[in-house]
């Protein structure tokens, strides 16, 4: 069928008009066919599966890692808890050390024929005692930075296990 035109602008006016209409009508055909939506749908899925899997393995390591945290503040704790018993052994090793010292010194007046080699005796566990004195403070100050280390410690465990808690739940201190 043939169509009669007035003039040549009237005509490439229709002709642009139906050009127009075919591509659109083919593109829509094209984007809205059952293959391409199915194949896009995959391809989603595809992507979102991937994501999931190395989220998964993520959560995994943090876990492990939670995990070995958690074992090594048990054992801090319990270390804490040996070296504060020991510390008081040997405070309790020190007093003993100094009523010995005040037992000799007794003994030392009665006895006159071994007063000399019990003076040095004496001196000996006075400076003795001395030394336990100090070596007590010092695993007395070493249990206390232990423990701090150890609830510390706890601290990190505890965000590691519930990472979003240092927002709501304010449980780092800094």
């Amino acid at each position: 069928m043939f169509v009669r035109f007035r003039t040549w602008e009237e005509a490439q006016d229709r002709y642009a008009i139906l050009c127009q209409t075919e591509v659109e009508a083919i593109m829509y055909r094209r984007v809205n066919s059952g293959r391409f939506i199915g194949l896009t749908t995959f391809g989603i899925v595809i992507v979102m599966a991937v994501f999931t899997w190395v989220m998964y393995g993520m959560a995994q390591q943090v876990f492990i890692m939670t995990d070995i945290m958690v074992e090594l503040s048990n054992s801090f704790k319990s270390m804490n808890t040996v070296q504060v018993q020991m510390a008081t052994d040997i405070h309790n090793m020190s007093t003993d050390i100094s009523q010995m010292t005040q037992k000799v010194g007794t003994m030392s007046g009665s006895v006159e024929a071994m007063s000399g080699s019990i003076e040095s005796m004496t001196t000996s566990i006075n400076s003795m005692s001395r030394t336990m004195g100090g070596m007590t403070d010092a695993m007395h100050s070493m249990a206390v930075n232990v423990s701090r280390m150890a609830y510390d410690v706890s601290l990190a465990s505890h965000a590691m296990a519930n990472p979003m808690s240092y927002m709501w739940g304010n449980s780092f201190p800094f």
